[in-house]
């Protein structure tokens, strides 16, 4: 197959996947607020719908199609699927709605494989602080290695793999951030700031490595078209600054929400915290540090 076609089919693949995800979301949302109009905002729904698009627009839109003529525009879809559509999808609290917008006879065999020890028991680890940090990192770093870099440019099945795992890499990285909004304690808070300060930390070393370099860490971008009007050595620079100032801005803004919360009275905070808590289900807002499913 060739890299047309295969761009179409996977263009077609995840725009369907996509599309089902918002059909199920959509019902789902519905349903609940049939039953209990204040349980979901609308403002949520169009969050968690704005971060699909994201998410389309990284890896099924024309755009996604220059990742191999501009580095700058394959720097653009890693910000998209693990800095951007991430979070908003998380504030679209999804988990509220994930039963209700599934077919009735998938209920049941879903609810069953959810109580399940194993799979509870998976999401306490996986949901550890520690490892999304570390699952982020690596995956940020890991695919920026020029010898992994070129795997994925190369290979169709392994660029897929790649954006899957900046996805993935990015819903772990922002479950513990948006699941202690819902939480009330100080510590909590102070920990998430230490979080997101960290998480700048290998952004800032990678994005200032592209920048100042004074050679092309991704040869294959020789070849390219140069479109813009930009040499291979100035397509790193701007790639490098974009993904500076996107990840600097979006945890500073992070950060920002958190610190306003913690120095709110307690009273106050409580209050902001009924209204405008991530509600992403029973189970996140009683079990600490876990990313359980029922």
């Amino acid at each position: 197959m060739s890299h047309t076609h295969h761009a179409v089919f996977e263009s077609l693949l995840v725009s369907a996947a996509l599309t089902l995800a918002t059909l199920v979301y959509v019902r789902g949302l519905v349903r609940t607020r049939r039953v209990a109009p204040d349980t979901i905002e609308p403002w949520r729904a169009i969050s968690f719908l704005l971060g699909l698009s994201f998410i389309w627009l990284a890896m099924a839109s024309p755009i996604a199609a220059l990742d191999h003529e501009l580095l700058t525009v394959h720097m653009v879809q890693h910000l998209l699927l693990m800095t951007l559509a991430p979070p908003l999808i998380w504030l679209g609290a999804p988990m509220k709605t994930r039963l209700q917008g599934l077919p009735q006879g998938s209920v049941r065999v879903a609810r069953s494989c959810f109580r399940s020890t194993a799979l509870q028991r998976l999401g306490r680890a996986i949901a550890q602080p520690t490892v999304c940090w570390l699952a982020a990192a690596g995956t940020l770093v890991g695919w920026h290695v020029p010898a992994a870099f070129m795997l994925g440019m190369r290979s169709e099945v392994w660029h897929g793999i790649e954006q899957a795992s900046f996805l993935g890499a990015g819903l772990l990285f922002w479950w513990p951030v948006v699941w202690s909004n819902s939480m009330a304690s100080n510590r909590s808070g102070w920990s998430i700031l230490l979080y997101l300060f960290l998480a700048t930390l290998p952004c800032d070393i990678l994005s200032g490595f592209l920048v100042f370099c004074d050679r092309v860490v991704y040869p294959v971008y020789f070849s390219s078209g140069h479109m813009l009007g930009f040499s291979a050595l100035e397509d790193q620079q701007c790639a490098g600054a974009l993904m500076w100032t996107c990840v600097t801005v979006v945890y500073l803004m992070a950060g920002t929400i958190f610190t306003a919360r913690l120095l709110l009275p307690d009273r106050s905070r409580q209050y902001w915290l009924v209204k405008s808590g991530p509600q992403l289900g029973t189970a996140a807002q009683t079990t600490p540090r876990t990313m359980e499913v029922v």
